[in-house]
This record gives C-alpha cells, sequence and structure tokens, in this order.
C-alpha cells in the first residue's frame, strides 16, 4: 500500500502563486506515475498535471499548460504542484494519485487540500 498526504492549500488573491506538497509513503518502489487531479464545486474531477517516478516525464491539461509545474523529489518521495497566475477558475480541491507499475487507473490518493482563489 501507497499513502499520500496532501499539503499547502489555502487562500490566496488573483495572479498569486501557490505551491503544494504531496507526500508519499509505504510501498513508493511500487509507484510508475504520479498526477495531481482537481475538483470545483458542482464540476467533474479533472486531470491537472502528470509525472512519472523515474524519469520525470509529465504531461499537463490544457488549460494548466504555461501556469502549472509538476517536479519530483525522488530523495523525499514527494510531488509538488507549483501554480502561477492563479485565476477564480483554478478554486477546486486539489488531489494527489499514485498509479502503480502496470496498472491502468490511479491506485491511491490523497485526501486533497483545498485551494481558493478571490478575484
Amino acid at each position: 500500500q501507497v499513502q499520500l498526504v496532501e499539503s499547502g492549500g489555502g487562500l490566496v488573491q488573483a495572479g498569486d502563486s501557490l505551491r503544494i506538497s504531496c507526500v508519499a509513503s509505504g510501498r513508493t518502489f511500487s509507484i510508475n506515475t504520479m498526477a495531481w487531479f482537481r475538483q470545483a464545486p458542482g464540476k467533474e474531477r479533472e486531470i491537472v498535471a502528470t509525472i512519472t517516478w523515474s524519469g520525470g516525464v509529465t504531461y499537463y491539461g490544457d488549460s494548466m499548460k504555461g501556469r502549472f509545474t509538476i517536479s519530483r523529489d525522488i530523495a523525499k518521495n514527494t510531488v509538488y504542484l507549483q501554480m502561477n497566475s492563479l485565476k477564480p477558475d483554478d478554486t477546486a480541491v486539489y488531489y494527489c494519485a499514485g498509479k502503480s507499475i502496470g496498472s491502468m487507473k490511479y491506485d491511491y490518493w490523497g485526501q486533497g487540500t483545498q485551494v481558493t482563489v478571490s478575484s
């Protein structure tokens, strides 16, 4: 099993930056890909960004490209999401997720961290 714990969410103003973190523990060697998802009230969950654990290959959702950066620190078992030029539409609960090697879905999820962007 893998446990994921997010932190760093909060209330910011439009145009501000914020970095949220996700610390993984447990059988982290079984993880192939880490991701950030978000879900706003009344909306479906959407993918924000993904990163492969070993190679650091990244992918971004269309509305995040150029503003968000996903990174990982293998030594610290931590994945980060740097968010710049935040907009009120970025307000959501941000979830960290992990996909096991060979899995077709994300097997592990954190509890989420709230990010609120005021106008």
